[in-house]
């Protein structure tokens, strides 16, 4: 995860391992509701509006801002009995400290142009 003082003139809000952040992205023309942390062995990123939830390109600009050019983050399906959902319009960005995330070999994905 970027160091999030480079970010500070976006934030809220500042705490010890994060912080709150109001973004407007200029394509769609929203204002993206951000929640950054980088405790616990993960560096997490929320992304939320208040009448839908980001699409794509919304994510992949935040993914953008909050994490380097070479840091690969993710985002989640976990099995029903583990989702948690406490606001309906928000999604999730993760990138384990300690581990290498996967990745499938690219063929499987699609030819490289």
């Amino acid at each position: 995860m970027r160091d999030l003082n480079e970010l500070k003139h976006y934030a809220v809000e500042t705490g010890i391992d994060g912080g709150a952040y109001l973004i407007r992205h200029n394509p769609t023309n929203v204002q993206l509701r951000v929640i950054a942390s980088h405790g616990g062995g993960w560096d997490h990123v929320s992304v939320s509006l208040p009448k839908r939830c980001p699409n794509w390109t919304e994510m992949e600009f935040i993914k953008r801002m909050f994490f380097g050019a070479d840091e690969i983050a993710m985002q989640l399906h976990v099995e029903p009995k583990d989702h948690i959902s406490i606001h309906s319009n928000c999604l999730h960005i993760w990138r384990p400290q300690n581990a290498e995330i996967p990745m499938p070999p690219s063929l499987m994905v699609g030819p490289k142009i």
